[in-house]
């Protein structure tokens, strides 16, 4: 597996793939590396000739009061990761790389970034769609897979691509859970055992939902009441939102039938996220 630091290595080693005709895929990531991260390797992998599995803590997308300087960080565990699955290129530069001193222009993701994990953080979603347009204008890859824990991540990347005329197409993956349903995430790693287990919430309200959903009930407040009530029951968990979203525009359902369940809640003093598909009405 090759290394590449700055953006003239990455470049290079992506043209010499081009001259070669190979089909070239990212993985965009922040490191601390888990199963959820290596099946978009993998889905990558089936599609593509050269992977890219960018790692970057990128700062503009997290808040004053967020942990950023706390975010797990392992990069000699991760490119061990990395080379046993195969991996063609991780692309690891430092802040300094990605951003110079004086740097002004951003990209704004649209009324898309202000609702839900836009509204609890705000400019989040501008620096997650700055740091994915700079990761495509450097490797200029054919095909970028993206998970769907993320998932409003993924619709504003995908509408991003779209109206900035992007040349990627952008893939999304399941999400990977762990043995109880807990959505496999970095920040796991903060969680005490007692928060570990209590963290199940989250999944076990998308699962309330799928369930009434299944059982015929269309009414989205009665399936968002349910979500916020299992959640309550936790003595451990605060939520922050539970809501069944439209999967394309992000407004709040007209009806709980193929809609998104999406949901947000501290465990301790660990941000978790998560998210379900609704059967379809």
């Amino acid at each position: 597996m090759e290394q590449a630091v700055s953006k003239e290595e990455i470049r290079q080693l992506v043209l010499e793939a081009r001259r070669e005709g190979k089909r070239v895929a990212l993985v965009p990531t922040m490191g601390a590396l888990h199963e959820g991260h290596l099946s978009l390797v993998r889905a990558a992998q089936a599609r593509a000739d050269l992977v890219v599995v960018s790692i970057f803590v990128n700062p503009t997308q997290f808040g004053p009061s967020e942990d950023f300087e706390a975010y797990p960080r392992d990069l000699a565990r991760d490119l061990a990761l990395l080379s046993a699955e195969g991996v063609d290129a991780a692309f690891t530069p430092g802040t300094e790389a990605m951003y110079a001193p004086d740097a002004q222009v951003t990209v704004d993701p649209g009324p898309l970034g202000d609702v839900w994990e836009g509204a609890s953080r705000p400019g989040h979603f501008r620096g997650v769609c700055t740091i994915v347009a700079k990761l495509f204008a450097l490797v200029a890859p054919d095909l970028a897979f993206f998970g769907e824990k993320d998932y409003q991540q993924l619709v504003i990347v995908k509408r991003m691509v779209a109206d900035l005329d992007f040349p990627v197409k952008v893939v999304g993956c399941p999400i990977v859970r762990e043995y109880d349903g807990l959505a496999m995430s970095s920040r796991n790693a903060y969680l005490s055992a007692e928060e570990r287990a209590a963290a199940t919430v989250l999944y076990r309200a998308l699962r309330e939902a799928e369930t009434l959903v299944c059982g015929g009930e269309t009414s989205v407040e009665y399936v968002e009441q349910a979500m916020r009530d299992t959640v309550e029951a936790e003595p451990l968990a605060s939520l922050d939102y539970a809501a069944l979203i439209d999967p394309h525009t992000l407004v709040r359902a007209a009806g709980a039938g193929g809609a998104r369940a999406i949901i947000a809640a501290r465990v301790g003093a660990t941000r978790l996220i998560d998210n379900m598909a609704m059967p379809s009405a």
